[in-house]
């Protein structure tokens, strides 16, 4: 017969791989990066910007050298940030027309570019979206689980934009093109107008 751990255990196993998981540490291979890449500089035009420190975060544990924010541009990769919006579209309404029910909608838009100008991961946009409840009576209860929500979509941006750049080159490193000054931007997703603030929530 196979022991089974008791409840105490699986909430201690459970609570432990939550920790794990919130400070960043990812159970994954080293992040591919072009052999002769510089340090990685992340920036974003979003000022204290949260998603930076967990990009910075997750580099570092996945094997790469992050450089300062003040390096020189000439000595740098740079994982520009571009965009960041929030929104909050409302799903489900109750009998007297009161929304009670959300979509929080977390959208970026992000490039990679190398320090000689060329352009590792051509500017391309994420965007996740996770459902909370929001009974009109508990404002309080509704904030704080927004709150967590928006930690958890931050994580998990931070894993998918370096997923997309891991796996560009690991696909072909040679495939990066030099930057174009000329280029049009991405175009920046559209989030639901309803609660929809370009800063952090």
């Amino acid at each position: 017969m196979i022991p089974i751990a008791s409840s105490p255990a699986r909430v201690l196993v459970l609570l432990a791989t939550l920790a794990i998981t919130g400070c960043g540490f990812h159970l994954r291979d080293r992040i591919a990066l072009p052999a002769d890449a510089p340090p990685v500089q992340v920036v974003s035009s979003t000022p204290y910007s949260a998603l930076v420190n967990l990009l910075e975060r997750n580099l570092r544990n996945a094997g790469a050298e992050v450089a300062e924010a003040d390096a020189s541009g000439a000595d740098v990769m740079r994982l520009e940030v571009l965009s960041e919006r929030w929104g909050d579209l409302p799903i489900a309404i109750d009998e007297r027309g009161r929304a009670q029910e959300f979509s929080l909608r977390y959208a970026t838009v992000f490039t990679a570019v190398l320090a000689d100008g060329t352009v590792l991961v051509p500017q391309q946009s994420v965007e996740l979206a996770r459902d909370y409840v929001s009974p009109p009576e508990d404002a309080t209860g509704t904030s704080t689980e927004r709150e967590i929500l928006a930690d958890e979509l931050r994580r998990e941006m931070a894993a998918s934009i370096l997923r997309r750049l891991d796996s560009v080159v690991r696909a072909d490193p040679s495939r990066a093109a030099p930057a174009s000054p000329a280029a049009s931007p991405a175009p920046v997703p559209e989030v639901p107008a309803s609660g929809s603030v370009p800063a952090q929530p």
